[in-house]
């Protein structure tokens, strides 16, 4: 009852959003043509439920190849390969959007654990990866919420790759394990409301008050969390 519910749910939103959006799209689209390299989106491999890969949705915010080159896929504060619009997009989460699409598609909900790369699925635990794999993966999420500045921390450290996968990505693990053993509908509600209030006021602590119980953060991810 409650899966069929939540993905109605997803439907309804997703396709209600889309259709409120569309003025947003009349806009960004031939912003998008203008401004950048000609691409409007950005399509990259993600790892979803039952440990299938299917392309993730994104407006093009970055220069093509970005994984490439730099810090490959960890996006930094300033960093150089995101284009002149793309920093308003991203910051404003607008980027995100067209994952209605996938949510639609019934490859993502809206609620859900951050769909991965392959390399930083494969950097999950055989544990994380088998949890993971049972739930579809979503447009917020209780690691969204937690690391909504990620680039900002990310920022700080010396050697930001070898620093997500040493920190960030083990703490993600535990984050999405413990809404895994969680969800609900309840829990569903509540994440979606809170992805709506750390938008309005991005360095709030309400997550920590509502989910009481989260798992606290290793000494090295602390600091930057507001511990």
């Amino acid at each position: 009852m409650g899966s069929f519910f939540i993905r109605l749910v997803d439907i309804v939103f997703s396709a209600s959003i889309l259709i409120l959006l569309t003025p947003l799209w009349i806009i960004a689209i031939p912003l998008l043509r203008l401004t950048g390299e000609g691409d409007v989106f950005y399509r990259q491999e993600r790892i979803g439920r039952g440990g299938k890969s299917f392309d993730l949705l994104k407006f093009a915010t970055m220069k093509r190849n970005s994984s490439s080159v730099g810090s490959g896929e960890v996006t930094l504060r300033n960093d150089p390969r995101v284009l002149p619009v793309g920093r308003f997009l991203r910051k404003t989460k607008i980027n995100e959007f067209p994952q209605l699409i996938n949510i639609l598609s019934g490859d993502m909900s809206l609620v859900g654990w951050r769909p991965q790369t392959p390399k930083y699925f494969q950097a999950f635990s055989d544990e994380i990866q088998n949890i993971l794999s049972m739930s579809r993966p979503g447009l917020s999420g209780i690691g969204s919420i937690i690391f909504r500045d990620e680039e900002e921390i990310l920022s700080r450290s010396e050697d930001p790759v070898r620093f997500d996968l040493d920190f960030v990505v083990p703490y993600k693990g535990e984050l999405e394990k413990w809404f895994a053993e969680r969800a609900s509908v309840v829990t569903y509600f509540l994440i979606v409301g809170l992805t709506a209030w750390v938008v309005i006021v991005p360095r709030s602590r309400l997550v920590w008050c509502v989910f009481r119980d989260l798992p606290r953060p290793p000494r090295e991810l602390a600091g930057a969390l507001g511990f």
